[in-house]
Order: structure tokens, then sequence, then C-alpha cells
């Protein structure tokens, strides 16, 4: 007495649940553009300038320039420079750099070897690295522990700087001046 039918089921397949396609919406037709990786180098790779000072000048280390050089922004040298350089805006000096140069801008940072009179009309840093000969003008001067400087400094800016002349007076004269202060 069977009152279900076994027999049935056993050959009915359950169907499967009817998805709905969602509605996708449309892109442009527009091909994937190509992925197209750097080249690999085995050389080091060197640090690249900020992108504030992107916009500047830099001399490489295996740079070699005479002569007068001028800058718009912001300058950084690492290379080797004689002559005069004038930037006006900042300036850096870095630590593999060897200029024997008049030196003249608005902020200027040494970590190298400079040689030559530096003039700033805002700052001028001397960093440990750094070996300086010649004389400062500038109305802020740093001095890292460690740097190495050689000449005259002027804090006073520049436009107010005076040129001052020394007068030497022979030994006789200046014996008999300080005589007649001490009789005084």
């Amino acid at each position: 007495m069977a009152l279900f039918n076994k027999e049935q089921d056993r050959n009915v397949r359950p169907e499967p649940p009817k998805v709905q396609p969602q509605p996708q919406p449309q892109a442009a037709a527009v091909p994937p553009a190509p992925v197209v990786a750097p080249p690999v180098s085995a050389a080091p790779m060197r640090p690249v300038m900020s992108p504030a000072s992107a916009s500047g000048a830099y001399l490489d280390s295996g740079s070699k320039i005479s002569g007068k050089l001028s800058f718009e922004g912001a300058t950084k040298i690492d290379g080797q420079v004689d002559g005069e350089i004038t930037a006006k805006d900042s300036l850096t000096i870095g630590e593999s750099a060897v200029v024997t140069a008049q030196i003249k801008a608005a902020s200027i940072v040494v970590a190298g070897k400079v040689s030559g009179d530096i003039t700033a009309t805002s700052r001028i840093e001397i960093r440990p690295s750094a070996k300086v000969i010649g004389n400062l003008t500038s109305p802020v001067l740093v001095v890292h522990e460690g740097a190495t400087f050689e000449g005259h400094c002027s804090m006073s800016p520049e436009g107010t700087r005076e040129d001052r002349k020394v007068t030497m007076f022979p030994k006789e004269e200046r014996a008999a001046q300080v005589a007649s202060q001490k009789q005084a």
C-alpha cells in the first residue's frame, strides 16, 4: 500500500533557481590604456627634489661650470662652480659641491665647500659638513656645530651696510697715540 508514488520522485530533477540578470550601466567604448613598467636599472637611485623645488635648477655632482650663473627660482648645486652665483630665491650648496665664487641670494644653505664672499638678503645657514672661507653678510646667520668658517661676518642687512675703511698707523704713531691716551 503505497500512498505516495516514489517512482515519480526519483525521475524529477529540481530546477535551479532562476536568476534575473541585472541591467548593467553602459560604459563608453574606451580601450584600456596599456600599462608600461618603468625600465629597471642596476644604477643606484638618486634622491628626487621635492615638488616645491622641482621648478628650480639643479646642478648634479658631475657638473663643472665656470662663469656667471644667475637663477630665478630655488636652486641646488652639488657640482663644481668657479665664478659668480646670483639667485633671486634660495640657494643650497650640497655636501659634494666645491664652489669658488662670490655668492648672492635671498637665503643660502651651505653643506659643501665654499671659497668666496657670501651675501644673503634673508639668511645664511652653514651645516655641520660645510667648510666656508670668505666673508659673510646676512641679517640672520646659523652656524651648526662641526662647521668650519674662516672669515669675517656682518649681520646687518645688505642695503644698510656701509663700506668701512680701516686706517693702519705706523708703529711709532700708534705707540704715541696709545701713550697720549694713557696720560689723559
